[in-house]
């Protein structure tokens, strides 16, 4: 069973983030009932996770995307083979520790000196849309939505996104959020992605759009794959911003740890809070093909299996003793195990946006924390949404002495 802390290394540094009606336990590591599995050891999540040939995407939206009676081609989130490995293959060059630095860090630090500007002249602002327009501002120019015909395009993904799981249905409440979800859909096409693609389509960049437009894309596909990377990359990123925030702003002793850290130092304790706290609680695959797990135990084929994120990034015999408190200090206790445990995924599927993540985060919170006086004026609501498996922090607050 997992050890109750009896104290963190920083006062106010343990998870925040637990659903409630769950437990961070990674034991049992693997439970079965019926058609269902769930995966919660590290080793056992990560086996899963790596395991391309059997295991299929069933996450985000997947499996309810292959039952449509419309033709679609899948973004790369969706995809798995031969097909994703392509795919893969020719975004990389977009996401490497290398780009993240020498390409965009330029970018993260204008937006991030616009953002903590306006927290200086106003005294007072609202963390998570900042948090948020940062994310967007960094990912629309890897993606290559830097044309939008009207300014405010990370209202418009959010709009989206807080009606993700709405469903065609005669029920009164369903019906009014689907046809708003088609709204906010509609929105981000029309002065977001279709001015991006037009203007592709005229002079090729160096950028994701640009690449599915060389590979003969429709407009629809393309607007698919904007939405998976608002869904699965600006609005996660946006949360990991703020939580990492709230862990900061709330300890003063974490704070000073962070900001007298180096580049590195800073990093590695994000990568510590993202371990603790997962955007992604929760990712699923369906195997094709019986998985033999080394802990003992075989997944049958047809299991649909939930990876508990959460539960095997608190595994001690992978992340060390202590694991939900939240300690700079941590090495892994595993061999090949990250800092940040599962919370990038893992094998084929992992995030390829990790360096972007941490480097972004950086820039950002270096920035804000830096402010003389800053502080968190109230601790955020917390909640949970189902299309992403994660938390969303709101209303977080932070002040400071104006002049």
């Amino acid at each position: 069973m997992l050890e109750k802390p009896a104290s963190c290394p920083y006062s106010g540094a343990a998870r925040r983030s637990q659903p409630p009606g769950t437990s961070p336990d990674p034991e049992p590591a693997v439970a079965l009932a019926g058609g269902e599995a769930e995966v919660r050891s590290l080793a056992a999540a990560r086996q899963v996770l790596r395991a391309g040939d059997v295991a299929r995407q069933a996450g985000f939206g997947a499996e309810a995307a292959s039952r449509s009676p419309l033709p679609l081609r899948p973004p790369v989130l969706w995809q798995d083979g031969e097909e994703h490995r392509r795919q893969r293959t020719a975004i990389a060059h977009f996401f490497t520790p290398a780009a993240a630095k020498e390409r965009y860090r330029p970018l993260m630090e204008r937006l991030a000196d616009e953002l903590v500007a306006e927290v200086a002249a106003r005294g007072r602002a609202e963390l998570s849309g900042l948090a948020m327009r940062m994310a967007v501002g960094v990912a629309a120019q890897v993606v290559g939505l830097t044309d939008s015909r009207r300014p405010g395009m990370h209202e418009r993904i959010e709009a989206f996104i807080a009606n993700g799981s709405a469903r065609l249905s005669w029920d009164p409440r369903q019906l009014v959020r689907f046809v708003r979800l088609q709204k906010a859909i509609a929105d981000y096409f029309r002065f977001d992605v279709k001015p991006a693609i037009d203007a592709r389509r005229r002079e090729p960049r160096d950028d994701v759009i640009s690449e599915l437009i060389s590979q003969g894309r429709t407009d629809n596909d393309v607007l698919i794959e904007a939405i998976t990377y608002g869904a699965a990359g600006m609005v996660t990123t946006r949360e990991f911003i703020a939580m990492a925030a709230w862990h900061l702003l709330d300890d003063e002793a974490l704070r000073r740890r962070y900001l007298g850290g180096d580049e590195g130092e800073r990093q590695a304790l994000l990568a510590e809070v993202i371990r603790l706290e997962p955007v992604v609680g929760r990712l699923y695959r369906r195997l094709e093909g019986d998985l033999e797990l080394a802990q003992g135990g075989t997944l049958p084929a047809g299991a649909r299996v939930a990876v508990d994120v959460r539960a095997a990034n608190a595994d001690p015999a992978a992340v060390g003793p202590q694991p939900l408190c939240l300690d700079p200090d941590r090495r892994p206790a595993a061999k090949g195990v990250q800092r940040y445990g599962l919370s990038f995924g893992d094998g084929h599927h992992r995030c390829p946006g990790s360096f972007l993540a941490l480097e972004e985060a950086d820039v950002f919170l270096h920035r804000l924390l830096s402010l003389p006086g800053l502080r968190l004026a109230q601790p955020p609501s917390v909640s949970f949404n189902d299309l992403v498996q994660g938390y969303e922090l709101r209303d977080i607050w932070v002040e400071v002495a104006v002049g």
